[in-house]
């Protein structure tokens, strides 16, 4: 599932250099229903569903530019069966004006998309897996919650017992917290891993001081840092969205609360690093199968391309942006290699899609799944991984 010419030979490949990257440029949804041409074009459409707005819309800039490189990969070769791969980005965000379920069902139906690769909330993803009912495929790409089972449903994220729990031994271990705290947004991801936080609390004869859930977009974050620090909690598990939890950040460092409260999150990235501000990040981890800084050969690869495209100065790489980059091949691969097979199949299913990816993977039994690891936030970067 690594780089399939490694070592990478892409420095001088002109097809993915800035020349043509306009050959993978995404179009807006707005654009496409006011080319009137919604049922007519020859290309491969995926659907891009990225948050672009809201507390989430912090990770958009990544997601679409790794989602570009995988698409000018895939349209140098052979697109995807035999048609040139064209993004449309589509707001998936939950404060997104228009219901995403109706987006997606007129465009189904019209015959406007041949696929999903939805970079999103698992709320979302739960309102749309009711609504394509297998008649395209759908690759879900972050850390979810774990438990998907829709068919022609993909979801290729890890979760909780992949990267959780062994990330809340290492750091029981390490240091001893005697009481946890567990903080998230008040839906289906943070409420399942932290049903999967308390059996590991259990399990390790932790005692919890304090769980709570607040809504998106909270207007201050005072009133949450307040109960933790008064929680008498020695470490807390962060499971806020974007932008939310970027305000906590911002709040619990002011407090100076690292001196007595070690954090985790398992979807902070390197765009919520460096907008929580390097003073604001002391004794703060994050556990995730994918860092942009992390030194593997599969990951080199997948930069070399990646700035080969955008330069330097391109958006930060990320976790949650490498899903969207994975999320294209894996459904070329999917599409390739298992026909129609891929209606009555789930993510349950484990199907042995072996594709391009920035992450490293590792055989569990049957299975491959992606390499996790603990990093340590050090200024505005991520350092000190230890595989789990």
């Amino acid at each position: 599932m690594q780089c399939a010419n490694s070592p990478c030979k892409l420095k001088k490949d002109v097809a993915l250099g800035r020349l043509t990257a306009e050959l993978a440029l995404p179009i807006e949804l707005a654009d496409l229903r006011e080319s009137g041409h919604l049922h007519e074009s020859g290309s491969f459409n995926v659907a891009l569903l990225i948050p672009m707005c809201g507390p989430a819309g912090i990770w958009a800039p990544s997601c679409i530019s790794s989602a570009q490189v995988a698409a000018a990969e895939l349209n140098r070769t052979n697109g995807i069966q035999g048609r040139r791969v064209q993004l449309i980005m589509i707001d998936a965000a939950i404060e997104a004006g228009e219901p995403i379920e109706e987006i997606i069902n007129e465009l189904i139906e019209l015959g406007a998309i041949d696929a999903i690769v939805g970079m999103h909330l698992s709320a979302v993803r739960q309102r749309l897996s009711k609504v394509v009912r297998q008649r395209i495929p759908y690759i879900y790409t972050p850390l979810y919650e774990g438990g998907e089972t829709t068919p022609g449903l993909f979801a290729i994220g890890e979760t909780p017992q992949e990267q959780l729990g062994p990330a809340m031994a290492m750091l029981q271990q390490a240091f001893r917290p005697r009481k946890w705290a567990l903080i998230g947004n008040d839906y289906v991801w943070p409420r399942s891993s932290h049903s999967f936080a308390k059996t590991c609390l259990k399990q390790m004869n932790v005692d919890l001081a304090m769980e709570c859930y607040v809504p998106f977009g909270l207007p201050s974050m005072t009133g949450l840092v307040d109960r933790l620090e008064a929680s008498g909690a020695d470490a807390v598990l962060v499971s806020l969205v974007g932008q939310d939890a970027v305000n906590f950040n911002r709040v619990f460092g002011r407090r100076g609360l690292h001196k007595s409260i070690l954090r985790l999150s398992c979807a902070l990235e390197e765009n919520g690093l460096m907008a929580c501000g390097e003073g604001n990040l002391e004794r703060l981890f994050s556990v995730s199968s994918y860092f942009g800084s992390i030194s593997t050969d599969a990951n080199a690869c997948f930069k070399e391309r990646y700035y080969a495209m955008h330069g330097e100065i391109g958006p930060a790489l990320n976790a949650l942006g490498q899903s969207t980059y994975e999320g294209l091949h894996y459904l070329s691969v999917l599409l390739r290699d298992f026909g129609d097979i891929w209606r009555g199949r789930s993510t349950q299913d484990g199907l042995p899609v072996i594709h391009e990816s920035g992450r490293s993977f590792e055989r569990n039994g049957k299975k491959e799944r992606p390499s996790i690891y603990l990093a340590r936030a050090d200024g505005v970067q991520f350092c000190d991984f230890k595989l789990l």
